[in-house]
């Protein structure tokens, strides 16, 4: 198992590129090597006649097969490490569920150990340090691995946890003014909600103790990494820093933006991160593509190349806060829920972004069907935050110059929105429905 370094890992991200790759070739071949030991990856490895060793050295990973969530569904234990890992297994959390059915994710002492790791580095990026208070306003059951990743790295880098999960904001703000914790990580529009309960009740965000807010599970900023509507209010309103966050559960990596917010550092210990066009080639720095990535040093389930169905870009130069790692840039859609839509290729995430702008929409979810002229139909469903004063037209006529095209609208009170995103029990609200 790798001994995981804070000290180490700070000062290997201010090094130059190219030594960065090189302590990256190390990791590499000991993940790749571990991978082998499975069953779905030392098939291919042993009948490809491949040199794993020679690929691991010119971290050219292209003639090693992609892995997708779909391998995993047909046979979850041919991705297992042998026996004498799984024994050390001390933890199964499961995927969020809400674009298919949860994968179980087995943990061994040490993926939890690089875990930690995992979240230390990325809380010392974003500003937190050794002694700072830290609320973690998300729910740690549930098999629910974030909590725990965040929890387990605030531990490690010296700061306090402040275990308050996604409560009632009075509730939030009692923790607040009692344990006066200097961030918070939790949901954008958890956090916005907190935010204006506080200001309906005579509180002044701006005013308390919170300067970071790490914003999990919701994109906060465009392509161009400039704030969304909801990243911009919730900064104002908290007058603090605001980073985002990209992981997947399956990855056992998160990938958190600095105090700069121009993207998720890669860190060279952990993962390999590529953007791939819909055949599988590398597109250029910048470009926007498939994030697929091999998650290096996990124990317990190795992936190699795994396939995200997420579109971001990546950028390569260095970064204004002196690290040289890769960043990965906001998600930009998911392929599975691409849509054909009279003649134009949408994405849910394109509309979602147009509705923040129209401040009486407190909630939103989309409905895909097939239609008989092979275009999607598709209908969008608006909770109205204020009863009654929504301007359908308004809202057409702002989503149709944003995409080019007019779907179905549909508006309803915000309770009956949110009952329907919430209503398959999943820990994230579910916002694209798709009955094709």
């Amino acid at each position: 198992m790798h001994t995981w370094s804070l000290d180490q890992a700070l000062k290997l991200r201010s090094q130059s590129p190219h030594h960065i790759l090189e302590h990256q070739k190390a990791f590499l071949t000991a993940h790749l090597d571990h991978a082998a030991l499975t069953p779905f990856y030392s098939g291919f490895f042993k009948h490809s006649g491949l040199d794993i060793h020679e690929i691991a050295c010119s971290v050219d990973l292209s003639d090693l097969p992609m892995t997708s969530r779909e391998d995993i569904e047909k046979s979850p234990a041919d991705f297992h490490c042998p026996q004498e890992f799984m024994s050390d297994i001390v933890d199964i959390s499961q995927t969020s569920g809400t674009s298919g059915s949860p994968l179980s994710i087995p943990f061994t002492r040490g993926d939890l150990d690089r875990l930690a790791f995992n979240e230390a580095v990325a809380f010392a990026g974003a500003g937190i340090r050794q002694g700072h208070r830290v609320m973690l306003s998300v729910t740690l059951d549930r098999c629910f691995i974030a909590g725990l990743a965040y929890f387990s790295g605030c531990v490690k880098l010296g700061a306090t946890a402040i275990r308050s999960g996604p409560g009632h904001p009075a509730a939030q703000w009692e923790l607040i003014t009692e344990m006066q914790p200097s961030a918070v990580v939790g949901v954008p529009a958890h956090m916005l909600a907190t935010a204006r309960w506080a200001v309906q009740n005579g509180l002044n965000p701006a005013d308390s103790s919170v300067e970071i807010i790490v914003a999990i599970g919701e994109p906060v900023r465009r392509p161009d990494m400039s704030l969304l509507p909801l990243g911009a209010e919730l900064q104002e309103m908290w007058n603090c820093n605001l980073v985002s966050t990209y992981a997947a559960t399956e990855l056992q990596t998160c990938f958190c933006e600095c105090s700069q917010g121009c993207g998720g550092h890669v860190h060279p210990e952990l993962a390999l991160v590529e953007i791939v066009d819909e055949n599988g080639t590398p597109v250029p720095d910048g470009q926007p593509g498939e994030v697929v990535v091999t998650p290096m040093g996990v124990e317990g389930m190795p992936l190699v190349r795994y396939r995200t169905g997420d579109i971001a870009r990546l950028f390569a130069e260095p970064c204004a806060c002196g690290w040289n790692t890769p960043r990965i840039g906001p998600i930009e859609a998911r392929l599975s829920q691409r849509l054909k839509y009279r003649g134009t290729t949408i994405y849910p995430e394109m509309i979602f972004h147009v509705l923040q702008e129209v401040p009486q929409v407190g909630a939103a979810y989309i409905e895909v069907r097939a239609d008989f002229d092979l275009s999607d139909h598709v209908t969008v469903v608006v909770g109205d935050r204020e009863d009654g004063s929504m301007d359908r037209e308004q809202i057409l006529s702002l989503i149709q110059a944003r995409i080019r095209v007019k779907p179905d609208l549909r508006i309803e009170t915000i309770e009956s929105v949110k009952k329907r995103m919430f209503e398959h029990g999943g820990r994230k609200p579910k916002r694209f429905f798709d009955y094709r």
